[in-house]
């Protein structure tokens, strides 16, 4: 009980004596400013551990009308490429010596708008954003008037006046319905995601793009609508082999659509890789341990997070662009 007090008692100036630096060296330290060298922060660090004093936060935030918190609102975090992006955004907002608050939204729009609303309470320095479908661009520029930077990955928003950040689609789509072509399949379908949000039109963009070069006809059929998990996968692959048993291969919204997909193939009685040839999109770790492994689009999560937190840096210039994350394909066993 003694020694509580005794914590609760220590200040400011009592660091910067323990440490024999100046007040404002501490409070540099303790906001995470760079104009501090390694040797006077290591000394303050060490002087804050010995006596124990707690930096106050909170009355910090009061003081400056601005946290070191940026808040993280994922649109799925059960889907392991946002889980990927998460820790990719983590680490990079920690090396800009800030911290991070995530939060799922769970594709819920009214969720979204929720959280939010509660998270400006704690008056967050910017807010990272994968739009939950249905997000309005009103919405978004409202928080902006309100004084809070945003920025958009992974999904566009039309209208709102925000920098978007996301991996380059349509290329990425293109590049696999072309690498199926070089092969030389032509009965091609693409499966998974849904028209509700912008990624699932720019991949499909990619694909029909790839189609019409090659010069053959679109088929509705061959394009099947799901939810973005494994069990979406299943159901479109079953779909597609129910109206086009001579499919030969398809391109896949995700690795996860991917996962089902073959899944599906499998059990209908066809070998994935062989009779159907499947390519996902994202890159996921577990993708080169499948079996067959995956063909895919890389999209580095990491580079993503690198963008956004460059945005974040220099959001006092306003920028309202869209940036794009370039792709690779990697070629596996699956086709």
């Amino acid at each position: 009980m003694k020694s509580g007090t005794k914590s609760k008692s220590v200040t400011v100036i009592d660091v910067a004596k323990k440490a024999g630096v100046s007040k404002s060296t501490v409070s540099l330290v303790l906001t995470g400013s760079d104009k501090v060298s390694d040797k006077a922060r290591q000394k303050v660090e060490k002087a804050i551990d010995d006596i124990g004093y707690v930096y106050n936060r909170d009355a910090a935030s009061l003081r400056s009308r601005r946290s070191n918190l940026v808040a993280i609102v994922i649109n799925d975090l059960k889907n392991p490429y946002s889980a990927q992006l998460a820790v990719g955004l983590e680490k990079q907002i920690r090396q800009m010596g800030m911290f991070s608050m995530l939060v799922n939204s769970d594709e819920n729009v009214e969720t979204q708008t929720s959280l939010v609303r509660n998270l400006k309470e704690y008056n967050v320095a910017a807010f990272i954003i994968c739009p939950a479908p249905g997000t309005s661009p009103e919405w978004t520029n409202s928080l902006v008037e309100q004084g809070f930077p945003v920025v958009h990955i992974m999904r566009e928003v039309s209208g709102a006046k925000v920098a978007t950040v996301l991996p380059d689609n349509f290329a990425g789509t293109k590049l696999a319905t072309q690498h199926m072509l070089a092969k030389g399949y032509k009965r091609i379908a693409f499966i998974g995601g849904n028209e509700s949000i912008s990624d699932y039109h720019q991949r499909l963009s990619g694909y029909t793009e790839a189609m019409t070069l090659a010069e053959i006809p679109f088929s509705k059929k061959l394009c099947v609508q799901s939810n973005t998990n494994r069990n979406g996968g299943r159901g479109a692959m079953e779909e597609v082999l129910a109206t086009a048993n001579d499919i030969e291969a398809v391109v896949c919204f995700s690795d996860v659509i991917a996962y089902g997909a073959i899944e599906h193939i499998r059990a209908s009685g066809k070998q994935p890789g062989k009779d159907i040839a499947v390519i996902g999109f994202d890159d996921l770790e577990d993708s080169r341990l499948m079996s067959p492994a995956l063909s895919t689009i890389h999209v580095d999560a990491n580079q993503i997070a690198i963008a956004v937190c460059q945005v974040l840096a220099n959001i006092k210039d306003g920028t309202k662009n869209k940036i794009l994350i370039g792709v690779d394909l990697i070629e596996r066993d699956s086709g």
